[in-house]
């Protein structure tokens, strides 16, 4: 069994992003964004759910935008363009769940230019890519 207090778990991680728990069919990832951050617009293969543990953000998802914060949960369907900004002075943090995995088992990325960079030279694959 693995067991986290995800909230915890997640306020406590400075990482822009770090892979928690990978499975055969899903993963989890905990995220923070700065103040005046993002996560950047983008566009997954795999469905990816968020929850949000702190902090305020500008949520945009399929065109639609909404101001989300603490205790909201917003479903991003594959194939779907889709971007969090950080809209208050706090870091914001969330965990997410993808489906299928969406990144490398165990990645930690201190920073989005870490993560974009890993990214495009392909060294943040998920497991089986």
């Amino acid at each position: 069994m693995k067991h986290w207090t995800i909230a915890t778990e997640a306020e406590q991680s400075p990482d822009f992003r770090r892979v928690l728990w990978t499975g055969k069919h899903t993963q989890v990832v905990i995220m923070t964004i700065p103040e005046g951050g993002e996560i950047g617009e983008e566009v997954h293969e795999v469905d990816q759910i968020l929850t949000f543990v702190s902090g305020t953000a500008k949520a945009k998802v399929g065109g639609a935008t909404r101001n989300v914060s603490q205790g909201d949960l917003v479903v991003v369907p594959a194939g779907t363009k889709h971007n969090f900004k950080n809209a208050g002075p706090l870091p914001l943090v969330l965990y997410t769940v993808y489906g299928p995995p969406e990144h490398a088992d165990g990645a930690v990325h201190k920073t989005k230019e870490e993560a974009d960079r890993l990214e495009e030279e392909g060294k943040d694959e998920p497991p089986g890519e």
